[in-house]
């Protein structure tokens, strides 16, 4: 129970302006992202990026944040609590790039129409929705069985791999920016040290890194910004209303039902990846409602798709980085309110000529850190290499990425140039395919079931063991696509070791004292 005084949910603490700064910079970088895919990627006009695409997020975004400030309000108010923080909520960052080089950009190659590209990425969009509205239902069963351990290993594997990594690099490659800006997040949010003039400590590193480069610029240090973008960018600058219209429904269904390979097992992981973000709030004190956190969730990807984006929010990971530096409610409407602006007024273009992109990465990178770092503080000791091995799978998606990117960029492929070849240069291509899999899947199934061996519950692990092995022979998990017997050997290894379990477990009933004889022994 909290220690602070209570009289009433308040709407703004000071604390929510550490937030505010950290979780809208986080949501810009994601708009200012989409967009660029949007219009360099897919090549789709202007008027339907800045006139369709962004008005449609300016509504669905606002509405999700409104609604989980909604849900910690009552929350607060049910407990007798002031520091209950409202969940994040933003674009889905793996989501963005999947509907953009899985679904639009293909059908851009093959038709060379942009716009049957976008109604494309929107009726994968409102699949995804759909999706996740079932979850809602079936979520909190799942999070009722499932352990702690596997579902925070799950983020801690994501905010490693695909939160950290990227902006740590990017980082380096202006560290002369980058590490002042990590430094003033640190000393802010970590050491609790009160910047100058109160100034929140994600506003401070955006404007001294902005500062730096702006500067350096001017000096001729440096080309990191280009001053003649910004009255490009003005040129952008106008009141784009939200339009609801049939586009989302102009494809045919025969069209349609390739993209169900890749919505159905993306619309598992954005509702299976809400629940560990639950359980994240969960262990940070926050326990909220899973089932309308899941429909807002979906609900917001449905509008989203009517009204024209293709890009489905979802909860964030890091509702325990945001608490931890001052958040409460109001972070969130704030959020909500400035990302509207911005999308109604087109207003991506002159931010991303303005700020650059080095003072807001650190930010990314804290919030990796302490998702991170909150799967071994809220877990007992024990479960920590469950937690490991729940990593793992994210880890090996994000090292095929890698390995894509290099192959593709040297203008060949794998096919091409042999996965024994690969194999004698220490690319174990195959292995990293196979487990990274449906990652997020995968490191619960692996997390629980490492979690059920430790606390010697047998049965339990061979529970987890069989659905993994169903998972995997429908292509769930270990897979590149959905398929009867997708991953053959992989499903016949987790039925082999939930039969292995099974008969631990029946014999532990019957009395089998499993105890190693060596005390000593690990």
């Amino acid at each position: 129970m909290s220690t602070e005084t209570f009289d009433k949910p308040k709407l703004w603490t000071p604390g929510d302006w550490n937030a505010f700064f950290g979780l809208f910079t986080n949501i810009l970088l994601n708009v200012l992202v989409l967009t660029g895919l949007s219009l360099y990627v897919v090549q789709m006009p202007e008027t339907t990026v800045y006139g369709r695409i962004l008005p449609a997020l300016g509504i669905a975004l606002p509405l999700g944040n409104l609604f989980y400030a909604y849900l910690a309000y009552k929350l607060s108010q049910k407990e007798g609590r002031s520091d209950v923080a409202a969940l994040p909520y933003g674009p889905s960052v793996p989501h963005m790039f999947i509907v953009v080089f899985l679904v639009m950009l293909p059908t851009y190659l093959k038709t060379n129409d942009p716009i049957l590209a976008w109604q494309m990425g929107l009726i994968w969009a409102l699949i995804i929705g759909v999706i996740v509205l079932i979850g809602a239902f079936v979520g909190p069963t799942i999070r009722k069985y499932t352990p702690r351990a596997a579902m925070l290993g799950t983020l801690a594997g994501i905010s490693i791999a695909f939160i950290s990594m990227r902006p740590a690099f990017q980082m380096y490659e202006v560290p002369w920016i980058a590490i002042v800006c990590f430094g003033i997040i640190l000393l802010s949010w970590l050491g609790k040290v009160r910047m100058p003039f109160g100034v929140p400590g994600g506003l401070a590193a955006v404007i001294v890194g902005t500062a730096m480069a702006w500067g350096a610029v001017f000096l001729g240090y440096s080309d990191l910004m280009v001053p003649s973008a910004v009255g490009s960018a003005m040129d952008t600058f106008s009141f784009y209303m939200p339009t609801l219209s049939g586009d989302v429904f102009a494809v045919s269904l025969g069209e349609v039902w390739p993209l169900l390979v890749t919505a159905i097992p993306l619309g598992i992981y954005n509702f299976t990846e809400a629940i560990n973000n639950i359980e994240s709030a969960a262990a940070a004190g926050d326990d909220f409602n899973l089932r309308p956190v899941l429909l807002a969730d979906g609900g917001g990807a449905v509008v989203g798709s009517l009204l024209g984006s293709p890009f489905p929010p979802a909860v964030y990971i890091g509702h325990p980085g945001w608490k931890a530096v001052g958040g409460r409610i109001g972070y969130s409407l704030a959020t909500g309110f400035s990302v509207a602006v911005i999308c109604f007024f087109g207003l991506t273009a002159l931010l991303l000529s303005v700020i650059p992109l080095v003072a807001i990465l650190p930010i990314l990178l804290f919030i990796g850190l302490v998702i991170g770092a909150q799967a071994f503080q809220c877990t007992p000791k024990a479960h920590a290499p469950a937690i490991i091995l729940a990593t793992i799978p994210s880890i090996a998606e994000w090292a095929k990425t890698q390995i894509d990117g290099t192959i593709q960029v040297a203008g060949t492929s794998v096919a091409e140039i042999g996965i024994a070849n690969l194999n004698s240069a220490n690319v174990l291509y195959h292995g990293v395919e196979t487990l990274g899999g449906g990652s997020i899947l995968a490191g619960l199934m692996l997390g629980a079931i490492g979690v059920f061996i430790i606390e010697r519950k047998f049965n339990w692990a061979a529970v987890y063991a069989g659905i993994a092995a169903v998972l995997s022979f429908l292509g769930f998990i270990h897979g590149s696509q959905l398929a009867i017997n997708a991953s053959p050997s992989v499903s016949l290894g987790y039925a082999l070791l939930a039969l292995m379990l099974a008969y631990v477990s029946l014999r532990q009933e019957e009395g089998v004292d499993w105890t190693p004889v060596d005390d000593d022994a690990p």
